[in-house]
């Protein structure tokens, strides 16, 4: 049969009853909204298009990433989690505002949509701004393959949450 792929998103069951919307946009788009101590943290769990599915698929993802998005008030924290299937290199190569300089492998041969994006909306890549041990970067193996395709998006403001647990 075919696979229908879910993502969710795991709250501390201390966080519950701080959740004030939940919304589903399809099995790979999902966000939450929490207030907690007087900031709104918007939580979106994104599950990329797999390489082989084709690209109307893969462009409705992106237009539906994008809406999402767009419909939080610059008032309010993003942070976007999730496997975008692709990859940002080690690198930030011409993509200094977005990527810090700390990634893995090697960026997609002309694959910049996950950094145009983070530009796009004034994000940077968290888990690209700070160093860490090389196995920290890998977020896939396989017998043939260490890459890494997961990533955090924050806001550029808001980056110090990532790094230290709270605003700098």
């Amino acid at each position: 049969g075919e696979r229908k792929e879910r993502v969710g998103i795991l709250v501390d069951k201390d966080l519950c009853e701080l959740v004030v919307e939940v919304r589903r946009v399809n099995g790979r788009l999902i966000t939450i909204k929490v207030v907690v101590e007087g900031f709104t943290l918007n939580t979106i769990n994104a599950y990329a298009t797999e390489a082989g599915l084709d690209k109307e698929f893969k462009r409705r993802f992106k237009e539906d990433l994008d809406k999402m998005v767009h419909g939080i008030p610059h008032t309010e924290k993003i942070f976007i989690g999730g496997d975008f299937n692709g990859h940002i290199g080690v690198m930030s190569m011409g993509y200094d505002d977005v990527h810090g300089g700390f990634g893995f492998g090697d960026r997609n041969r002309g694959e910049t949509s996950l950094l145009d994006f983070a530009r796009a909306f004034d994000l940077v890549i968290a888990n690209s701004s700070f160093p860490k041990k090389r196995e920290y970067f890998v977020t896939f193996r396989s017998s043939v393959a260490k890459t890494q395709i997961d990533y955090l998006l924050c806001r550029k403001s808001d980056r110090g949450f990532c790094i230290q647990g709270h605003p700098e």
